[in-house]
């Protein structure tokens, strides 16, 4: 081989090795677009669950206005394009997780701490069946959390409860098992049989000082979603900014990923873990070694209907199809006026976005 040839053959590889490598240099980035604006009197939809049969939304909300009696708590059932079907009203008490099994809607209620059902077609008068209730647990608080600091002294945290049940996440497994988190209580609870049980038994599989937190937002335990094979639940902790994940069935959390600013819900699809991360108004898509392979959205401000353009204090996320729904949840944090562009919205929504394909790698 001439010199000339030898230098033209390492120059085709090297450019070869760049544009392979250049194709993993950084995350995606994905645009949402408007979805449904919901009407005039619902405010912070948080859980969101969809009926694969025939692609129908259901949106619950997390109204925790004060006095309780401003409060208009529901459960929305939307058409698959986002037109409103049905509302079922739960008044003063918010709602959290929505899942979807076996031609029931499983609904989470944080204010009332129990598990209920509807069925998937409600109206109305439909009633709401009661399948559990979630109790404090004895200790109140999980154990201490013990930090080892780079300059070789360690910490304690020690975790305060007053015994107030917080289920708030929720995931069924093929085997029609459902797993909730306490993100108050600082624990996971498995729910046997929850698609057919009538008066449901709730037992708990993990309490753990991961699941904990004393950060500024006060939920610890979170989203939960399965790994695909189901040998791995994942678990979001709000407050700590963590993504966690746990062995099936009887491991103990560790940490998978740091730094997701109010990991809030979670779902598991292709290959990826869809993380909302409330506090920077993004969804992101995160590998199974916790590297971000995509990232969905942000703020782009208020529309002139009163709904947030983009995310804004997103808090869940369904597959519907081709594409995934989000619940912009815009929900005020602080006490202080005039600091948080939640306070503009006067209108709530959901956004959506085509999910992207070969990402996971």
């Amino acid at each position: 081989m001439t010199g000339s040839k030898r230098v033209a053959l390492m120059l085709v590889l090297l450019l070869g090795s760049v544009s392979v490598s250049a194709q993993n240099l950084e995350p995606l980035r994905i645009e949402v677009q408007p979805f449904a604006l919901l009407p005039a009197d619902v405010r912070y939809p948080e859980g969101l669950a969809v009926n694969p049969e025939n692609g129908d939304l259901y949106v619950g909300t997390f109204d925790l206005r004060e006095p309780a009696s401003e409060r208009r708590n529901q459960v929305l059932r939307l058409s698959a394009d986002g037109q409103v079907l049905a509302r079922k009203a739960f008044g003063g008490t918010p709602l959290t997780g929505l899942e979807y099994a076996g031609g029931h809607l499983y609904i989470l209620n944080f204010g009332a701490a129990q598990l209920q059902r509807l069925p998937a077609g409600f109206d109305a008068d439909s009633p709401v069946e009661v399948l559990a209730e979630f109790k404090a647990l004895t200790p109140p608080a999980p154990p201490s959390r013990f930090i080892d600091n780079p300059d070789g002294s360690r910490d304690e945290i020690r975790f305060g409860s007053s015994g107030v049940a917080a289920p708030n996440g929720m995931v069924f497994d093929r085997a029609g098992n459902l797993y909730v988190s306490d993100s108050f209580q600082g624990a996971v609870y498995r729910i046997a049989a929850a698609a057919t049980c009538t008066a449901c038994t709730v037992e708990v599989i993990a309490r753990d000082p991961l699941l904990a937190t004393t950060g500024y937002l006060p939920f610890g335990a979170n989203g939960l979603a399965f790994s695909a094979d189901e040998k791995t639940l994942y678990i979001n902790n709000a407050g700590d900014n963590r993504v966690l994940r746990m062995a099936m069935p009887d491991g103990t959390p560790t940490v998978l990923a740091e730094s997701i600013p109010g990991a809030d819900g979670l779902l598991f699809h292709d290959g990826l873990l869809w993380v909302v991360a409330n506090q920077v108004d993004q969804i992101l898509a995160l590998n199974e070694q916790g590297r971000v392979q995509a990232r969905a959205g942000g703020f782009l401000g208020i529309a002139a209907d009163g709904s947030p353009r983009g995310l804004l204090f997103p808090a869940s996320t369904v597959v519907q199809g081709q594409r995934m729904i989000v619940t912009n949840m815009a929900l005020p944090l602080t006490a202080a006026q005039g600091d948080e562009w939640e306070e503009r919205v006067t209108r709530w929504n959901l956004v959506s976005f085509k999910l992207p394909r070969n990402v996971a790698e």
